[in-house]
């Protein structure tokens, strides 16, 4: 093997995460050991020059490596965020200004559907447009067996991850402009879910239809609609989805690469679908699963 090539099987840790528990949504200080999402290592080459984008849940881990790589990349960034994650928000801010774009903090609740519409409007004034939306926030909780589904809870997650993604969405669509991207972040889960995530595994199916059908209606405006499906992937959401201690060791085990993936592993796949590179790629669902199918 080359010495510039990384053997994927070793490239972040391969043993599991220690035993732990945050409350919704997870702090990124509180997470033990802190995800990579890039800092040090996402490399910009200008693919996403002059651009402008809104990413949903993007003060912490996906959300987080997507924001440094589109702003090394080039790109003006706006993240929405929980006010509680207005720590994790700042330091996201920070790496996108220590790149030299501009970057702007929206906190609220998408659950909100005037937050969730106030944030296009609000980006396109701050950032003087909107190229790209990135879907990307989500809430999951462990349930005991299905007879233990509570309904307060399972409302929680299908407003966060379909009525708040349909709100900011439906904003935003009139006003695209040909070349524009959305990009959702959906789930393994959505082709193989595990029934302690049942209603999460729901909802990530449902964003499959919807980028799906958005992107048979946007493509006639020159509009691409995708998604990314990440597998177990180490961030705030892990520690605060309420797993034991066994289930958080054994994390990632399971795919053929053997262990969870960072952050920062995916970012790439955003860039890759926001950009130009991309341009005859819509309605596609791109796995960053560890080699697990979709």
């Amino acid at each position: 093997m080359s010495e510039d090539t990384t053997d994927p099987r070793h490239a972040y840790r391969e043993d599991g995460f220690p035993a732990q528990h945050q409350n919704q949504p997870g702090l990124t200080e509180l997470t033990r050991p802190g995800p990579d999402h890039g800092e040090d290592s996402y490399v910009g080459h200008g693919r996403l020059e002059g651009r402008r984008a809104l990413i949903t849940g993007g003060d912490s881990g996906i959300g987080r490596a997507v924001a440094i790589a589109f702003a090394r990349e080039g790109a003006d960034v706006a993240i929405a965020h929980m006010p509680e994650e207005q720590d994790d928000a700042e330091d996201t801010l920070a790496l996108v200004r220590e790149a030299g774009r501009t970057g702007v903090s929206l906190a609220g609740d998408l659950r909100d559907e005037a937050f969730a519409t106030e944030i296009v409007t609000t980006t396109r004034r701050e950032l003087g447009g909107l190229d790209i939306l990135v879907l990307n926030a989500g809430y999951q909780h462990d349930i005991d067996g299905f007879e233990s589904l509570e309904t307060e809870r399972m409302r929680r997650v299908f407003d966060t991850n379909l009525a708040g993604m349909v709100f900011t969405a439906r904003a935003a669509y009139p006003q695209l402009e040909p070349g524009a991207s959305i990009i959702v972040t959906a789930s393994v889960q959505a082709f193989n879910p595990s029934p302690g995530l049942i209603d999460y595994a729901m909802t990530k199916a449902a964003q499959v239809a919807f980028v799906k059908a958005l992107a048979e209606e946007a493509g006639p405006r020159g509009i691409r609609v995708n998604a990314v499906a990440p597998g177990p992937i180490w961030t705030p959401l892990i520690p605060a989805t309420g797993w034991d201690a066994e289930r958080l060791a054994t994390f990632g085990a399971d795919t053929p690469l053997g262990r969870a993936g960072q952050p920062a592993e995916l970012a790439g796949a955003y860039v890759y679908l926001a950009s130009d590179d991309a341009s005859y790629v819509s309605g596609s669902v791109t796995a960053v699963t560890g080699g697990k199918a979709l």
